[in-house]
């Protein structure tokens, strides 16, 4: 059982964080994200690949 909640606490915890930097990234000003060469249209994929490294 403390396993079982070990993981649901982990993917509870890197669902947030997802949801946050897609957050993050969609809020960014233009220029800071053409500066860091970011597409805030790929927002989900970039939040993705940070996260959950697919």
């Amino acid at each position: 059982m403390a396993h079982f909640m070990s993981s649901l606490r982990n993917r509870l915890q890197k669902r947030a964080a997802y949801h946050r930097t897609v957050r993050e990234i969609r809020s960014m000003p233009l220029d800071v994200a053409l500066d860091l060469n970011i597409y805030q249209g790929d927002a989900e994929k970039i939040a993705s690949q940070a996260i959950y490294g697919r």
